[in-house]
């Protein structure tokens, strides 16, 4: 039996995150797209890591549990990182919540009853949710603290009309989430953060930046204070030292990786986006 690493959303930043930390270690890779999971368990394989795969919608506990079911086949979960999710151009205000509020939420709630002495996890929130502005301690409290059933008939998030907002208001709450968690997490000696990564070069947003509003981010990022997008590598060495020996004082918090977009986004030359958000 090994440790066993599970990353649920096997896109780049994912799996920059995985081989990182996944050496020696079962991987196991989850996606809503099995043939996703396959496709990255192939280059992961290629690479010398030991792998499985399975379909897994996080927008469903039993799924959670079925993905949990098939992981502890291989050892104790050491590592958990959560990539997935739908974005405001994916989805309706329903799915965005039901998946990267609700099924954020129960993913972190499962994975705390199981997770090993000594292990970690991250989630992949977004800059998104520092877009947002404040709200009140009781919305805080209930983002935080809701029982993850209740969660969605909070009055606040059943208001919620426009798509940018739901999906705002998701990462805001996996932030909020990951330190509720990390108080739990804690009493079994793990801990659990949260990255919140700008606009990163994937496939999905190398075609947005040469789709239609193109032109848009790319004005963004060159007015941004590093004056470009993020890698998923980036990422993944943030995430490494949050999931290393070196991170184990580091729990409950959220890292902003943007290039200094948000700051600019609030106080600097990108202010003029607040009127189109």
């Amino acid at each position: 039996m090994k440790k066993v690493v599970v990353l649920i959303g096997s896109g780049s930043i994912g799996q920059a995150i995985a081989r990182r930390v996944g050496a020696g270690q079962h991987v196991v890779l989850g996606d809503l797209k099995i043939e996703n999971a396959n496709a990255a368990a192939k280059i992961f394989e290629d690479a010398g890591f030991e792998t499985s795969t399975v379909a897994v919608d996080i927008s469903s506990r039993e799924s959670i549990l079925n993905l949990i079911e098939h992981a502890q086949k291989f050892g104790a979960v050491n590592n958990l990182i959560n990539a997935a999710g739908v974005s405001p151009s994916q989805a309706p205000v329903s799915a965005i919540l039901k998946v990267d509020l609700y099924g954020t939420a129960v993913l972190l709630e499962e994975f705390g009853k199981i997770i090993s002495d000594g292990g970690s996890g991250v989630v992949i929130s977004s800059q998104s949710g520092h877009r947002l502005g404040a709200l009140s301690e009781e919305q805080n409290t209930k983002l935080a603290t809701t029982p993850t059933e209740e969660l969605l008939n909070l009055p606040f998030l059943k208001e919620i009309s426009d798509t940018l907002k739901a999906y705002q208001y998701s990462k805001r709450c996996n932030v909020l989430r990951v330190m509720y968690e990390a108080t739990r997490w804690g009493k079994r000696g793990a801990t659990i953060n949260s990255i919140s990564p700008g606009i990163i070069i994937t496939p999905l947003a190398a075609d947005e930046l040469k789709g239609p509003r193109g032109e848009g981010y790319r004005k963004m990022l060159k007015a941004s204070p590093a004056g470009r997008a993020g890698t998923p590598d980036e990422v993944g060495d943030l995430a490494e030292f949050l999931m290393s020996s070196r991170g184990r004082f580091i729990n409950g918090a959220d890292f902003l990786i943007d290039g200094g977009t948000t700051a600019s986004y609030w106080y600097g030359d990108l202010q003029y986006l607040k009127k189109t958000h």
